[in-house]
Formats: C-alpha cells, structure tokens, sequence
C-alpha cells in the first residue's frame, strides 16, 4: 500500500516535473485545459451512472487536480495552506463561504 500523499507533495512533484513548460503557455492557456479536463470530468460522472468503470473516474479527479495544482503554482498559491485556512482553521468548518 502507498504511503499517504499531502496536498503540498503532491503540488511540489507538480512544479518539479511541469513547471518550466506550464509557466511558458501561460495562465490563459492553462486554464483553458483545467476546463478541459472538468469536462472530461462530467463526462465520467455521466458515464460512472450506467458503467462501472471506477478506475476512469478516478483518473479524471486526477486530471483535475493536476491542471488545478498547475495554476497554483503558476501564482504561487500553496493549496495545502488555502485549504486548511478555508475549510479546516474555521470554527465551524460547516459553515463556509464559497
């Protein structure tokens, strides 16, 4: 069994292996395959209803944290610490603001 994956290891490996490549085409651009692959997404979701075919699924939620973790270190935005001061830091996590 793999060992867990924080948020902030995961974003490293992100920067480490994309950055140079990301920060070329730009926010823009970037952004632009984050909507790709929340469409890619949806299209699982859909798909997920009448197919069972998980490991798909899982791979679109990948996908999708993958581009999300690209413009965050694109602005220099640590996910790990925005999550923690949004959701878990409240004192009642419950109640949130989008």
């Amino acid at each position: 069994m793999a060992s867990p994956l924080s948020f902030a290891e995961f974003q490293d490996f992100i920067r480490q292996h994309y950055h140079p490549r990301d920060s070329a085409r730009g926010t823009p651009a970037t952004f632009m395959w984050l909507m790709e692959e929340v469409g890619e997404l949806a299209s699982a979701l859909q798909r997920a209803a009448s197919q069972q075919d998980p490991q798909a699924l899982a791979d679109e939620f990948a996908d999708v944290l993958g581009w999300l973790a690209t413009l965050a270190n694109m602005h220099d935005v640590d996910l790990e610490d925005a999550l923690r001061r949004k959701y878990l830091d409240r004192p009642d996590p419950a109640v949130h603001k989008s």
